[in-house]
């Protein structure tokens, strides 16, 4: 990764397969989610920091940072 954060994410529903683009948070993490489609509470899947890490084509801002800093850890959690 270049360093260069990116700020949006296609979110992708588990539970009806609604796919959005979405404005990532760039200082924290998102913990919920509600599907606009089927309004299901989306959450984080164990082990992850945020609905974008678990659902989303990009993870959240916090993780791409600290990838880039060559670590795997989320400031958020």
């Amino acid at each position: 990764m270049s360093g260069e954060i990116i700020p949006d994410s296609t979110i992708t529903c588990p539970h009806c397969g609604h796919a959005k683009s979405e404005r990532m948070p760039t200082d924290a993490c998102q913990w919920f989610y509600e599907c606009e489609n089927c309004h299901q509470v989306l959450r984080p899947k164990p082990g992850d920091c945020c609905v974008y890490c678990s659902y989303g084509t990009v993870p959240c801002p916090p993780i791409q940072q600290s990838r880039a800093a060559g670590s795997d850890s989320c400031s958020c959690s």
